[in-house]
């Protein structure tokens, strides 16, 4: 072996290794470019006001991410419009925002993305059955107490815009910026007349509300002409008996009017971690209810802001590939691992294949060039055989010779090489013959 390598020229080997090395080094550097880093062992999420149903599925969200070994913080809000802006504040940690259809549009700056809609959160209008017995239109409640959801709130948002479409506003009756279960408490006290509630059945406020004496829900006669003018709007129906059938509660269908629930994320938020909220997202809001049949939600949806690229994977092919089969820590690992290994295999396999074809060529061209000098020497001695005296042809061809002996060749070349040095011999013949002593 140690006399093989005797043969290498180190100084080829040097000069393609150190530009392949090179070359790699460069594509890992840019691999590492597009690598995001580990996913981090916590997400911060943006919820809503206490009790309410942002609240309960992100409790429900934590049991499911706990299993893979990540902490959920929840931070509570004031609802829809106040997680959008701690989204939208680059001073703010959170990585995800409960958002209601309807309450926003992407800004020129946003880097968000949506995740789809992820379950139906209908308006629901309560009022003092004593105070407008029987009603359906919202045009009723003009001159009367009237909760709107708290300030910063997806209800607020949707209430106001009702109203407005209605013609109401704080001129003609009492707006009061009050949500959460408070509502309740206003209601017992007197203190209000209706109130705007937007959740699902599983609301807490919801519920009470409906169980409520004295309190009725109202059946919007114009539902249908809501859902025409804003586009975010669904007319969803509630069947008679459909909450509590031995109490027939509600007593008869009710028309109600639904935008979407959704979560938005940074574009900074690991990737690793929003295939987690879909997972999430599909084993608790898959359930059937009320208003959706098993496995209807999360899907694509039409939200304003655009669909994250994760979220579009997880809806035509489910969970990632290597989350099926391994650990959530490893399918990560493997994940990043590939997005670096890739582009080295794309460097380093041409590399193995044209590097020794390199080396050859570098070799043979140091044996060819020994052939021109060789044929030079041959036609000068045929043309012009007294130019010098054989001792001086012998001595020019010596160091052609001795220039041969001095190339390190490896075996595979070595023909090559003894096949000059038989020429060389031919042209020493010629010379002898040619020349006087």
């Amino acid at each position: 072996m140690p006399e093989k390598l005797k043969l290498l020229s180190w100084r080829d080997i040097l000069s393609i290794a150190l530009p392949s090395l090179l070359l790699a080094v460069g594509a890992f550097w840019l691999a590492a470019q597009f690598v995001k880093p580990a996913p981090p062992d916590s997400l911060v999420i943006s919820t809503g006001g206490e009790g309410g149903a942002y609240q309960i599925f992100s409790a429900r969200y934590r049991d499911v991410l706990e299993r893979y070994g990540i902490k959920l913080v929840e931070k509570p809000s004031a609802g829809a419009t106040e997680n959008l802006a701690r989204l939208r504040d680059p001073n703010f940690e959170v990585d995800a925002g409960f958002i209601q259809g309807g309450t926003a549009r992407p800004a020129e700056n946003d880097e968000l993305a949506a995740l789809g809609d992820f379950y139906h959160e209908p308006l629901w209008i309560f009022y003092r059955n004593s105070t407008l017995h029987g009603t359906d239109k919202l045009l009723d409640l003009r001159g009367k107490r009237i909760a709107v959801g708290g300030a910063g709130s997806g209800t607020n948002h949707l209430a106001m815009a009702l109203l407005a479409a209605n013609e109401i506003d704080a001129k003609n009756s009492r707006l009061v910026p009050v949500g959460g279960m408070a509502v309740l408490e206003r209601f017992e006290k007197g203190e209000i007349d209706a109130a705007f509630v937007v959740g699902p059945t599983q609301s807490s406020l919801v519920w009470s509300l409906l169980y409520t004496p004295g309190i009725r829900l109202m059946s919007l006669t114009h539902a249908e002409a809501y859902t025409r003018r804003f586009a975010y709007l669904a007319h969803l129906v509630l069947p008679r008996g459909a909450i509590d059938l031995t109490m027939d509660l509600p007593p008869q269908d009710i028309h109600l009017v639904s935008p979407m629930a959704t979560l938005l994320v940074r574009d900074s938020t690991h990737p690793a971690l929003i295939d987690l909220l879909m997972q999430a997202a599909a084993e608790v809001h898959g359930e059937p209810g009320v208003f959706q049949k098993p496995r209807e939600f999360p899907r694509a949806g039409h939200s304003d802001f655009p669909l994250s690229k994760e979220a579009e994977r997880f809806f035509k092919s489910g969970r990632p590939f290597l989350q099926r089969y391994l650990p959530f820590w490893a399918a990560t690992l493997i994940d990043r691992m590939v997005v670096m290994i890739v582009p080295l295999l794309a460097v380093l396999i041409p590399l193995f294949k044209f590097a020794p074809a390199i080396y050859g060529w570098r070799v043979r061209s140091r044996i060819y060039r020994r052939y021109g000098e060789l044929k030079f020497l041959e036609n000068q001695i045929n043309e012009s055989p007294a130019l010098h005296t054989r001792t001086e042809w012998l001595e020019r061809l010596q160091t052609i010779e001795n220039d041969a002996a001095r190339i390190r060749t490896p075996l595979t070349f070595s023909d090559m090489l003894y096949t000059l040095r038989a020429h060389i011999d031919l042209v020493r013949d010629s010379i002898l013959r040619k020349t006087a002593a």
